[in-house]
């Protein structure tokens, strides 16, 4: 009998009900636990205090996360609430789907939400969660589950397949493009099922995917969290950018090449699934009346406010080469005492100018450190309102 069927039980039911009630504080943990081992076996208590942690961690990504369990490794490997919808989108003319490398579940609620799904998964004790996950989500019924490596499934009667293959092992994380199994193996899926989606690093080398596959960069509140590769049968195009939680999309766009001028009086910062799908110039063609500031950094510039989802718009209130001296007078002038430094292609060490600054005004304002025509350079912005 493992921890999940302990936590399962009714006397496990109690005690994570009472601890969610309880703060579970640096100073209140050690109370908590002396009192409640009073009444509850020790085993339990402990390993219901490690799952109400990883639940109150799970808010962010799961709107039922007080009814799901997890392990740390496989709730920083699931995929959000969120992005499992995002997913199950592209699989929705198909039927029985099978969700390999499945972990505690992230994907597997999103796709059995409308399919059969069957779960596969190496790791057994992620397998059963992921089951016990499937039941808080009210979609058990739709699910099977094999215990087992992927590599040995028998894939017949199955119509689509998603797999999230192992970016680390339990000792560190695997370099960009490294997997288990291979995405090799998961790219020769699309051989035995047509539509395959695959999940991988934001940081994979784009370069190691065919040429027919489509690649989707997808980030969530401005946090690129995914690339995420689509089999021939079901890619929208060869690279796309998705926004999420809008789900606003960007494909490429015809068109010439986007002019490099001085700056104008507003920066555009494209959200970094636009940057890393190779779609800034894209996002300029869809905005129209911007040009680019450098050829090799990708931000953007306008004369008005141009506001976008697909980025974020500051007023440039101060336009300079990079000077520590004129960034301090440009700062002081502005009556700015409190700022937010970014950078891009800048090599400027960021703590060492904030600790400089030495700042005493009144006002917020964003330090964007980059570079205009090659040379380094420095704005001071705020917020532009559309």
């Amino acid at each position: 009998m493992s921890w999940v069927d302990d936590l399962a039980s009714p006397a496990g039911r109690e005690l994570l009900q009472l601890l969610s009630a309880e703060t579970l504080s640096a100073d209140t943990e050690l109370r908590t636990l002396t009192r409640l081992r009073a009444q509850f076996p020790r085993d339990l208590v402990n390993a219901a205090v490690e799952q109400t942690k990883l639940r109150r961690r799970a808010e962010s990504k799961f709107s039922r996360a007080h009814r799901m369990l997890f392990t740390r490794h496989g709730l920083e490997q699931a995929s959000s609430e969120r992005m499992a919808r995002h997913h199950a989108t592209r699989f929705e003319r198909f039927g029985m789907i099978a969700d390999l490398c499945c972990g505690i579940g992230g994907d597997l609620v999103g796709l059995a939400a409308e399919h059969p799904v069957v779960a596969v998964d190496k790791d057994a004790l992620h397998l059963e969660i992921a089951q016990f996950n499937a039941a808080a989500h009210d979609v058990r019924e739709r699910v099977s589950a094999i215990c087992g490596d992927v590599r040995d499934v028998d894939l017949s009667g199955v119509d689509a397949v998603f797999i999230d293959p192992a970016r680390r092992t339990t000792e560190r994380r695997l370099a960009a493009g490294a997997s288990e199994p291979p995405l090799e193996w998961c790219f020769a899926l699309a051989e035995r099922v047509a539509a395959v989606g695959i999940k991988a690093s934001p940081a994979l080398p784009l370069e190691v995917v065919p040429g027919d596959w489509g690649v989707e960069l997808v980030s969530e509140d401005r946090e690129l969290k995914e690339t995420v590769l689509w089999s021939p049968s079901v890619r929208t195009s060869p690279r796309r950018a998705t926004l999420l939680p809008s789900g606003e999309s960007l494909e490429p766009l015809p068109g010439a090449a986007v002019a490099i001028m001085p700056p104008g009086a507003y920066l555009i910062d494209p959200d970094p699934a636009i940057t890393r799908a190779g779609l800034v110039e894209d996002l300029a063609r869809k905005l129209g009346d911007v040009w680019k500031i450098d050829a090799r950094v990708g931000f953007l510039t306008a004369d008005s406010a141009i506001m976008t989802p697909f980025g974020r718009t500051m007023a440039i209130e101060a336009s300079m080469p990079w000077s520590l001296a004129a960034v301090r007078d440009a700062l002081r002038r502005l009556d700015v005492g409190s700022v937010d430094i970014r950078k891009r292609g800048s090599a400027v060490d960021v703590d060492d100018l904030q600790r400089r600054l030495k700042l005493d005004g009144t006002r917020n304002a964003t330090v964007v450190l980059t570079r205009v025509d090659d040379r380094p350079w420095a704005f001071v912005t705020t917020a532009a309102k559309g």
